[in-house]
């Protein structure tokens, strides 16, 4: 709060938000299904906070183009409302990220059919919860895949050179956007993250590889939220607010659907008001 009123009082000047990307990994669970969180370690921006798997966009992720099925770069560009090269390079960030926190690999040995994201949300909605394993790669656990997981965090290899040299394209249909978020103008920090959903491929896991996390675990995203407001797990505004979203859907195929119906471009900007009361409030595009 003291940070938000020393910007209002100085007439700070809003830090230009860097593009990130986030994904909301899902899984069946025997009643509903779990969404994976992971807790930033304290020494980082946010740390201490549980949140979903994701980052900045990096120069790699539009320097290069990997191999691609799914929605081409142009229908991801009118999708975001992006140039084509900078829609491609939050879709590839979103794609690395998870699997470099999370381990998960959104890629598969060749293209798919139904190239648009209108069949990916709404026709083929059944295909996307069942994963279509057969297109989709499987355990990428072993020490080579590591190897590789390690050296692209670390930038030492790009995400499009380590798919091209196992002859794997990115499976992009598999990443349904969901919502845009931007950082308060009072933060230094500041990020233009889009949210992503996404189903865990089958024969696929989660492991708690990266060193920007110190837990994880996997949670109904109600059971989440209700964790949350007990003050049990520490989140951000768009972090608790896209749980109870997602715990909204009746299950899986659900989300898909409703995933079609949002709008991942226009951004929400949480805005902090009523600053000198003792109670201050967060505003989620004018709403409390």
């Amino acid at each position: 709060m003291e940070q938000a009123r020393r910007f209002r009082d100085e007439g700070g000047t809003p830090a230009v938000p860097r593009v990130a990307a986030t994904v909301l990994l899902l899984r069946p669970a025997d009643i509903g299904y779990e969404v994976y969180l992971i807790r930033r370690v304290a020494a980082m921006t946010f740390g201490g906070m549980y949140a979903f798997p994701g980052g900045g966009v990096d120069p790699s992720d539009s320097q290069t183009l990997p191999g691609w099925a799914g929605p081409t770069p142009d229908q991801w560009s009118r999708r975001l409302a992006l140039p084509e090269e900078a829609a491609r390079a939050v879709v590839c960030a979103a794609a690395r990220e998870v699997f470099e926190e999370a381990g998960v690999l959104l890629a598969g040995p060749a293209p798919v059919a139904g190239d648009t994201l209108s069949t990916v949300a709404g026709e083929a909605a059944s295909a996307v919860v069942e994963n279509t394993a057969s297109a989709v790669v499987g355990d990428v656990s072993g020490d080579d895949w590591e190897a590789d997981r390690v050296a692209m965090e670390q930038r030492r290899l790009g995400f499009a050179e380590f798919l091209r040299g196992r002859e794997l394209t990115l499976r992009s249909d598999l990443l349904l956007p969901w919502s845009r978020w931007v950082t308060p103008e009072f933060e230094p920090r500041r990020f233009d993250t889009y949210f992503f959903v996404a189903l865990l491929p089958d024969g696929q896991r989660t492991r708690d590889v990266s060193g920007e996390a110190d837990h994880s675990l996997w949670l109904p995203p109600a059971d989440a939220v209700d964790r949350a407001e007990g003050g049990e797990l520490t989140m951000l505004p768009p972090t608790r607010v896209t749980l109870a979203e997602v715990a909204a859907a009746s299950d899986l195929t659900d989300v898909v659907r409703l995933a079609a119906d949002r709008d991942p471009v226009t951004p929400v900007m949480p805005c902090l008001v009523d600053l000198d009361g003792e109670t201050p409030r967060f505003l989620l595009n004018g709403e409390p």
